[in-house]
């Protein structure tokens, strides 16, 4: 115990050498990818390298507070967005939260984390990657830490992603992490939005002849259509299928609108707009006679063709709803209450069979909490998620101990004891797991005996 306090001190008298100001490299909500590469070096890295260079990765916390960075790239939960949760860090171990999403090319992705007041001025890095199946090393995307917690950018491609949050070293506090989604473009017809839909990407065309290369929105015949992003237009023409048609690229992020069965257009090629600009009228003109009016509305990549304009343009996501778990919880220890169950890798995740998963009175770890799950480390140290109604936090009973027992500080042979508790010490047991119990004695330590 002696030689982790002193270890604990050096470590406090050099961390002042990793508080040198980084420079910021998230961006606000309208800056794109290009924009948060300007730094060649993200606030994470930058701490991690300043770590090593202090020789703070000769520690046992330096150690493991590199792994946990790296741990967290090869084994994130799964969540499904919008996404919210209430997490716990705490001082005396490393400590990093990851959470894998699954995203649409055109989404705009927003991430805000929020720390309590009296913890706000603790370093938190948040950083986005990207997972690509053909490649192990994720693709870093956006970066955040102490000037600001919150960034945005678009996604290119549907790809699997994943978020980082990891604190500096040696500090506790409470954290919300937001993940939502939003459109990276302004809808394309005056008071409208996704609502307005009715044909979507890929239906068949002409007896499946074609797949549709856009979305159709209804409208009144006369209702503005309107440039989805600032641009130039390129092309204003008539074609047998489009009928009267408008053409918008959007050069800062590479790809081209396509406006179509225009009644009127109200636009001219080589003029410039801004979101909102009035670029013609919704009408049924070309092949489009037939039906009511609506505007067809395409975006074509550069280097890729048509994809799919939806997420381009659907509604954000709400604000998801907050913890029920009081906050007081998250760092405690709850046990669970049926006969098995299963840490799931994301709070939506299937049932698994009952016969895998953990048994009754397991004490579990809360480290995070979303609106009806609670995010847990069971006694191995793996994590996952329970439902909040599958736990207790009330003692499993109270007891005297029968002789003097040694205070574990995990529930293994090899653990470093905490404390010798006397013969008739009264605990209470707070869960049982694999030939050990958890236990609080009268002084509120809390520690693991063996049974028997």
């Amino acid at each position: 115990m002696r030689l982790i306090s002193t270890t604990r001190r050096s470590l406090r008298r050099l961390l002042p050498l990793l508080f040198l100001p980084f420079l910021f490299t998230g961006c606000g909500p309208q800056q794109t990818l290009q924009g948060i590469f300007a730094q060649p070096r993200t606030p994470h890295e930058a701490y991690a390298r300043q770590l090593r260079q202090a020789g703070l990765d000769r520690t046992a916390l330096g150690r493991d507070w590199l792994a946990a960075a790296d741990r967290a790239l090869q084994d994130s939960l799964v969540v499904t967005l919008p996404f919210r949760e209430t997490g716990l860090f705490r001082a005396e171990q490393a400590f990093a939260a990851s959470y894998r999403y699954a995203v649409r090319a055109g989404e705009q992705i927003s991430i805000s984390l929020t720390l309590e007041p009296a913890t706000a001025d603790v370093r938190v890095f948040v950083d986005a990657f990207e997972l690509d199946p053909a490649d192990p090393r994720p693709r870093a995307l956006a970066s955040a830490d102490t000037l600001s917690r919150s960034f945005s950018y678009v996604a290119e491609d549907d790809r699997q992603h994943l978020l980082r949050v990891q604190p500096e070293l040696l500090r506790s506090g409470r954290f919300t992490v937001r993940i939502r989604r939003g459109p990276s473009l302004a809808f394309p017809v005056h008071g409208k939005n996704d609502v307005a839909v009715g044909s979507f990407w890929g239906v068949e065309r002409d007896g499946g002849a074609r797949r549709h290369e856009g979305i159709d929105i209804f409208a009144r015949r006369g209702t503005p259509v309107v440039a989805a992003a600032a641009g130039l237009i390129t092309r204003v023409g008539e074609t047998p299928r489009g009928g009267r048609v408008v053409w918008l690229a959007d050069a800062t992020h590479g790809r081209h609108l396509y406006y179509a069965h225009l009644d009127q257009q109200l636009v001219q090629a080589g003029q410039l707009v801004q979101p909102g600009d009035t670029l013609g009228l919704v009408g049924n003109t070309g092949n489009a006679r037939s039906t009511p009016p609506h505007l067809h509305f395409g975006v074509y990549r550069r280097g890729w063709g048509a994809v799919d304009p939806f997420p381009f343009v659907r509604r954000p996501d709400t604000e998801p709803a907050a913890p029920r778990t009081a906050p007081e919880r998250l760092g405690q220890w709850v046990r669970l209450t049926a006969p098995r169950t299963a840490l799931r890798p994301a709070p939506t995740a299937p049932k698994t069979k009952p016969a895998t998963g953990l048994p009754r009175h397991t004490p579990l770890l809360v480290v995070g909490a979303t609106a009806d799950w609670l995010r847990v480390q069971d006694p191995s140290g793996r994590l996952g998620y329970v439902p909040a109604k599958s736990v207790a936090t009330e003692a499993l009973r109270r007891e005297a101990l029968a002789g003097p027992a040694d205070l574990l500080s995990h529930p293994t042979a090899a653990a470093t004891p905490l404390d010798t508790l006397p013969a008739q010490a009264r605990v209470a047991v707070l869960g049982e797991w694999s030939g050990y119990r958890l236990v609080r004695n009268a002084a509120g330590q809390v520690g693991w005996l063996r049974q028997g």
